[in-house]
């Protein structure tokens, strides 16, 4: 494969070679069957503690409402991407799997709640993500602020990752997120800027890359009041097999690395269902090396890249060698 242009390599059965160009994409497929690489078996019985423990405490996690892949592994593990503000988005993006519909009520004992899940489970590294609550005045802001001073209390020692929606580009929504002080500030920017408008529609790149900047110089002000503080940290993830092509990842890599993006994730696009947008083709793990070395040449802190992996997956070793690396810096300054 052209190590420029992977454009060639995009077979999608009955689809032209790029997804944006056909607005009106069949909603119904014949796909080959995944290759071996994205099967995963889930064993329920593994499962069922941390089951029980969210149903108890009326949580959610984004495991189980975006039927993530590696549900059974971090289960298992006793770990969990807890989900706030509800199970119902008041968006509709085609890659996503989380459901889209009138929203819950803002559950005010829900930032105690998982503080006291997080505990039982015995976390040291706990991520924190939402849907996109745009009925709300600050998009939820106020209680990502209110579950990460909830999490600082009950588990001081333990380090708070967010990965936070856009917030329709609000500063002041981010900053009642940054002034909470979580440890790591997640934003995905999903896709390359070609494709965000069949993507995720009610999105926009530049946005995402101005919510990234504002977090990065929030950070870097308070290392420069604060220098024996750790900084903050800057991550990002992105879907691949959408049509996505070498060039416009490599792009993307620097447009990210210039709005102060430490940590990036790369995984595969799967397709919930014949609704949502279709697999342009599914990327081989020799492929995502490559891509991971691409974007640590281009920059980026740490990557994690590989078919199944998810924004928050191993989210804590991400967090570690940031900071291993940081302290290198320091030591050889």
């Amino acid at each position: 494969m052209s190590k420029t242009n992977n454009q060639n390599n995009i077979h999608s059965e009955g689809q032209k070679d790029r997804p944006g160009d056909d607005k009106n994409f069949p909603t119904k497929v014949t796909f080959k069957p995944k290759p071996a690489w994205l099967r995963v078996n889930l064993n329920p019985e593994k499962t069922h503690e941390v089951v029980e423990l969210m149903d108890r405490l009326n949580l959610h996690t984004v495991c189980r409402e975006a039927r993530c892949p590696n549900m059974g592994e971090c289960y298992e593990r006793h770990t969990a991407t807890f989900m706030i503000l509800g199970a119902h988005c008041t968006r509709n993006c085609r890659f996503c799997d989380v459901a889209h519909g009138k929203p819950e009520a803002v559950d005010e004992k829900e930032p105690q709640h998982l503080a006291e899940a997080a505990k039982a489970l015995g976390l040291w590294h706990v991520v924190v993500t939402s849907v996109d609550r745009d009925d709300l005045p600050d998009g939820g802001a106020a209680q990502f602020a209110k579950v990460i001073r909830a999490l600082h209390s009950t588990l001081p020692e333990a380090s708070v990752e967010v990965l936070i929606p856009d917030f329709r580009g609000s500063e002041e929504a981010l900053m009642t997120v940054l002034e909470a002080g979580p440890q790591v500030l997640n934003h995905n920017v999903e896709t390359v800027r070609e494709l965000y408008s069949r993507v995720q529609p009610s999105a926009n790149y530049e946005v995402t890359l101005q919510l990234l900047r504002r977090a990065r110089d929030y950070a870097e002000a308070q290392k420069a009041a604060h220098p024996e503080a750790e900084r903050m940290v800057i991550k990002s993830g992105m879907m691949l097999g959408l049509g996505e092509t070498d060039e416009e990842m490599k792009a993307l890599f620097q447009d990210l690395v210039a709005a102060g993006t430490d940590v990036l994730t790369l995984g595969q696009y799967l397709r919930p269902s014949e609704e949502h947008l279709p697999v342009e083709r599914y990327v081989s793990p020799e492929e995502f090396a490559r891509y991971r070395e691409m974007a640590l040449e281009a920059g980026f802190a740490y990557v994690a890249a590989s078919p199944l992996v998810r924004s928050s997956y191993h989210a804590e070793e991400a967090l570690k060698a940031v900071r291993a690396r940081e302290g290198k810096k320091g030591s050889e300054a």
